[in-house]
């Protein structure tokens, strides 16, 4: 008996949609069910310990793999970055760091629309990162182009390496109580710059020094493109709402 797709609304024959691949009939809700779900959310959970162990031990080669060989023990490097940045965000909350980098967004920026800016990347750094992110491939791109791989090979190169940055800087956090605030902010920084130093240049060549200079010149590089162009937004704001 032909009948249309719960779903797209196309006809169906067999046991699944030939339009969406949607199931012709919508399984009940039993312990089977309950029992596949819980399988996806222990894989889901294996994926994140997988790779956050991977990019701890070994981060050029795991994701070299991830790129050219098996995509399937790798949490995805986009929601990676995603997930990690609102464990940071919910842990610097709760533990009050927060409120050291708001006030002294406070000090350098006041209510311009920089500080605004600054405040929307505090509480959205999965976002952020990802923007930021796109500044830091086109500059490793620009510094590593002899090297065969194409800006999208290295926008996920830099989704795990800042994915697994934003686990460090969540680690750190739990210090924070017991830390003056300047050494914090003081390591904070230092762990932000060592580690995709370290990832990036043992991605493309972990043999040569100079790989890992040039990992970090262009690490800095794009941070710094990124935090330059958040300053000419907010002047170009500021200036817009100054003439209205």
């Amino acid at each position: 008996m032909e009948e249309n797709c719960k779903n797209c609304n196309a006809e169906v024959t067999q046991n699944y949609c030939p339009n969406c691949g949607q199931s012709a009939t919508l399984k009940r809700i039993d312990k089977h069910y309950i029992s596949h779900e819980v399988q996806h959310l222990l894989h889901f959970e294996k994926g994140v310990f997988y790779t956050a162990k991977e990019l701890l031990t070994r981060p050029g080669s795991s994701i070299k793999e991830f790129i050219t060989e098996n995509r399937n023990k790798h949490m995805k490097p986009v929601p990676f970055l995603i997930l990690t940045s609102l464990l940071y965000i919910i842990i610097a909350h709760f533990f009050h760091a927060d409120k050291i980098y708001n006030e002294k967004e406070k000090l350098l920026f006041g209510e311009s629309s920089i500080g605004d800016i600054r405040h929307w990347i505090q509480t959205h750094y999965g976002y952020a990162n990802i923007i930021m992110g796109i500044f830091i491939a086109l500059c490793v791109k620009l510094l590593f182009r002899k090297y065969k791989y194409n800006l999208f090979e290295i926008t996920i190169l830099i989704c795990f390496v800042m994915g697994q940055g934003m686990l460090f800087l969540t680690l750190e956090t739990f210090f924070v109580g017991l830390l003056n605030e300047q050494i914090f902010l003081g390591i904070l920084t230092i762990i932000s710059f060592a580690y995709p130093t370290w990832a990036i240049g043992h991605f493309f060549d972990k043999s040569k020094v100079f790989s890992y200079v040039k990992a970090f010149f262009a690490y800095t590089l794009g941070y710094l493109f990124f935090e330059f162009s958040i300053i000419i937004v907010g002047l170009i704001v500021d200036l817009i709402s100054k003439r209205i």
